[in-house]
């Protein structure tokens, strides 16, 4: 009976999206109260995160509520999840911010445009479930190492420093700009970042419930407008918000510019897709539900496109938002379309209440963040696990703190697919044994005659077992065992049934060695060889009549037998 191949999913099946899904399903009133709740919730802690990581980035807190909006409607409206929350992400601030300093905010704008186009592209030749195989030393260290520069970026205003001009937004230029400027400490600016944390901190331990984010920022700027503390605020340093959103276009684009800024759009586009499929499984582990990851990719794209167009910054699938949304209890992806609309509703009509927000209080919000992002267990987890994962994950976390995230991730990929074939390399095993003669049973007795390799009989045949993925990697170890052999043998049989994957290189040394065999007038079997494997063999002409091919190893021995008995071996 021929295998059964599953059912190849129709484009329709990986790229509708969930929210066509939940409303084919049935969505009543019940479901659209549960979801505004759940939506105002999510808003709610959204509001003040979107504004500090847009100030931590570089760019004015406006920008921020404009990510989240554009990110939040389009990604829930369009996406492959059902309780995906997009915005801006934390995750974003080095990458942000070194681009706007590098490349100013138009830079940024059309670098953003480019990821969004490169997300759309990965959707739609439906790489997304490649972005899982990202070491998971690599996601750890750059987790870690992004979770380092934003603390580090709140320095400046969580001590209410005094610095003139922009900061540096490398950390080994950071820290000297830093502590050259210690001795302009506010201690107000001081005082409402403790009183920030611990609110935050003591909600979070005994009213977890309650939103610590949206409490700490409504009490840190009641308290610095009533006692008119001389602290930093939005208004001060960014002036008043505007009360909407306006279209900004591509700004400048040119050949020279696209290729200028086609490192970062990369960077970008890689760390969305990384963080909003990981956001993504989150909430499938929450939930017992399963996304679309290809579907997911390209919403992702579309809406980074659109935040460009309207120069917000980089959309992702948030964790933290996502989390809050599902614990709030939504039904769909209609909790995060109302989450835009809220947050829409909040620039509209007290978008000037804004401009009274300490930076001293985003500041605490993104130390919080930057803590709870730093993988801590698992970074020390992994410290001990073995030394490979051990410098794989520094190398990812080193090179992304003082370097850059793109070298943080592109040096630790490598790191860890060369540390996959050491390890590969050496787990494949080459035994060489004897063909057997099997114990006398009776004439009555059902029991089939094992082959057990380890008793020795015949010289004139010998059996080689490889076990283990043969690749590339392991291709050099195999061969020089094979070149070891001393006298040929009349039959040579290779037992594969060990061996799940065979590469091109692997093909070419098991050649190579055939070719000697037939020199030598011996005969080659090769036994128990899957589909795949026997498929990649035969492309390099290791297949009948050249050589013979049996399913099991015992079989080989029958047929083995059978040609010595006939003298055709």
């Amino acid at each position: 009976m021929p295998p059964v191949r599953p059912v190849q999913p129709s484009f329709a099946d990986l790229f509708t999206p969930k929210l066509v899904t939940v409303l084919r399903e049935g969505y009543g009133s019940r479901d659209l109260r549960t979801d505004a709740i759940a939506g105002l919730t999510v808003a709610i802690v959204a509001l003040p995160l979107s504004m500090a990581i847009a100030i931590a980035s570089g760019a004015t807190p406006d920008k921020g509520l404009i990510t989240a909006i554009i990110g939040g409607l389009i990604i829930s409206a369009l996406g492959g999840s059902r309780f995906q929350i997009g915005g801006p992400a934390g995750a974003f601030i080095p990458l942000v911010a070194s681009t706007i300093a590098i490349h100013g905010h138009d830079g940024l704008v059309i670098a953003t445009f480019m990821a969004g186009l490169m997300l759309i592209a990965v959707g739609l030749l439906r790489l997304g479930n490649y972005i899982k195989y990202i070491p998971y030393p690599v996601t750890v260290g750059f987790t870690s190492g992004i979770a380092v520069i934003i603390f580090v970026a709140q320095v400046r205003d969580l001590l209410g420093l005094g610095l003139a001009g922009r900061e540096p937004p490398e950390v080994l230029h950071k820290l000297p700009v830093l502590w050259a400027a210690l001795p302009t400490v506010n201690g107000f600016a001081i005082g409402v970042t403790l009183v920030s944390l611990g609110l935050i901190l003591g909600l979070r331990r005994f009213r977890p419930a309650w939103p610590g984010f949206l409490i700490a920022v409504v009490a840190g700027s009641v308290a610095a407008a009533l006692a008119h503390w001389p602290v930093e605020t939005i208004g001060s340093r960014f002036g008043a918000l505007p009360s909407g959103i306006a279209w900004h276009g591509l700004p400048g684009l040119s050949l020279g510019r696209i290729r200028e800024l086609l490192v970062p759009a990369i960077a970008i586009a890689l760390l969305g897709g990384i963080e909003s499929l990981l956001s993504a499984v989150v909430a499938d582990g929450m939930t017992g539900r399963r996304h679309r990851s290809n579907c997911e990719l390209v919403a992702q794209g579309i809406a980074n496109m659109a935040s460009a167009l309207f120069g917000g910054l980089p959309v992702t699938g948030t964790i933290a938002r996502t989390a809050t949304n599902v614990r709030a209890g939504a039904r769909g992806p209609v909790a995060g379309v109302l989450h835009a609309v809220f947050l829409f509703i909040v620039l509209a009509f007290a978008g000037a209440l804004m401009a009274y927000v300490p930076l001293a209080t985003l500041a605490a919000v993104l130390a919080v963040v930057a803590w709870n992002m730093a993988e801590k267990r698992e970074f020390w987890s992994l410290m001990r696990a073995s030394r490979g994962d051990a410098v794989v994950l520094l190398a990812a976390f080193l090179l992304t703190v003082f370097v850059d995230l793109t070298a943080g991730i592109g040096v630790g990929i490598v790191l860890g697919a060369l540390l996959f074939m050491h390890r590969m390399a050496e787990a494949i095993q080459v035994e060489t044994e004897m063909p057997v003669v099997d114990e006398d049973v009776a004439d009555s007795s059902h029991r089939h005659p094992a082959f057990d390799p380890a008793i020795a009989s015949d010289k004139d045949i010998l059996v080689y077992r490889l076990s283990g993925a043969f690749f590339f990697g392991a291709a050099g170890t195999v061969g020089a065992v094979f070149d070891r052999l001393g006298r040929m043998p009349r039959i040579f049989v290779l037992d594969m049934a060990g061996v799940p994957f065979l590469d091109t290189t692997g093909a070419y040394t098991l050649e190579t060695f055939a070719h000697k065999l037939e020199r030598a007038g011996t005969t080659m079997i090769i036994a128990g060889a899957n589909p795949s494997v026997a498929k990649a063999l035969g492309h390099f002409g290791l297949r009948e009549p050249r050589i013979l091919m049996t399913e099991t190893v015992e079989t080989a021995m029958v047929a083995a037998d059978a040609r010595l008995a006939l003298g055709e071996a």
